[in-house]
């Protein structure tokens, strides 16, 4: 364990925000407003039904809600970026007006990320880090969002050793987003759990993923509920929260920031008891 890892840092974001990320995790919520997701598509479509869930997450100790309007399940159908817009805009306006949750987009094309930091997000949350529509860059540089970019295995050749395979891919990122002007600040980096063609890279990418401390940028953890956890457990997706909060748990003790979960309860307690043992690691 390193105690840098844990230092704080300012992660400035969109419309006045900021979060300070290293001595405590932080929870960021899943939010799908899709009819097709793979846990809980369908659930929160509705404006009223999102907007209590938003609540409930951020009562059970989400700081972060992270809304997405398309499904990225493998096998998934992809929707025209109008619907998506009409889907996660009035959500967002909405959340942006009746509560003071930090609001994170899950999208990865510029112009869903523009009007979505127009209506008040504050972090743009990409799974093709800036290499599907690269203008999205400059939408964070622009309106000073904060960016998350994952890395994603689909759709392209992987190399065997993945935590090299995964570094190449950001760096190729942070070229882009280093040329549209993005701060390194601003910008938190994703492995990308799930995001394969095989679950057989999940587990290994875990338990190397300090590693991705090579890039001197935080680290987002997105295992909630993946077919990972079920191929290991057994377990249909709806009953994969213990799971992932033991995977929280060791990627918060190889220094990663932030957990975006389905089951918040679950994942905040683990987390609780992470965060006891790596204070008094560092503090003796």
């Amino acid at each position: 364990m390193n105690a840098d890892w844990f230092a704080p840092r300012r992660w400035p974001l969109a419309n006045g925000r900021s979060l300070i990320l290293g001595p405590s995790a932080i929870i960021m919520g899943v939010l799908n407003v899709t009819p097709d997701s793979f846990s809980d598509g369908g659930d929160f479509v509705a404006v009223d039904d999102a907007l209590a869930r938003a609540r409930t997450m951020m009562a059970e100790g989400a700081t972060i809600i992270d809304i997405g309007g398309e499904s990225t399940r493998p096998g998934a159908a992809s929707v025209d970026g109008e619907t998506e817009r009409a889907r996660v805009l009035h959500i967002i306006e909405r959340l942006a007006r009746d509560t003071d949750a930090i609001i994170s987009v899950d999208t990865y094309r510029a112009e869903t990320a523009r009007a979505a930091v127009e209506a008040g997000a504050h972090i743009v949350n990409d799974i093709w880090g800036c290499q599907r529509e690269p203008d999205i860059a400059r939408v964070a540089a622009d309106t000073g969002a904060g960016l998350v970019v994952m890395n994603n295995r689909r759709e392209r050749a992987v190399d065997d050793d993945l935590i090299a395979d995964a570094i190449s891919f950001l760096n190729r990122t942070l070229e882009i987003t280093d040329e549209a002007g993005v701060s390194r600040e601003a910008v938190t980096i994703d492995p990308g759990f799930g995001f394969s063609p095989t679950i057989d890279h999940d587990v290994p990418i875990l338990a190397r993923v300090e590693k991705l401390h090579a890039l001197g940028l935080p680290i987002l953890i997105g295992t909630s509920r993946k077919r990972f956890l079920g191929a290991l457990t057994d377990r249909e997706a709806a009953d994969r929260d213990v799971a992932t909060a033991a995977t929280s748990v060791v990627a918060r003790m190889k220094g990663a920031a932030i957990f975006r979960v389905h089951g918040i309860g679950a994942n905040k307690d683990a987390l609780a008891v992470a965060d006891a043992v790596i204070a008094d690691t560092i503090k003796n």
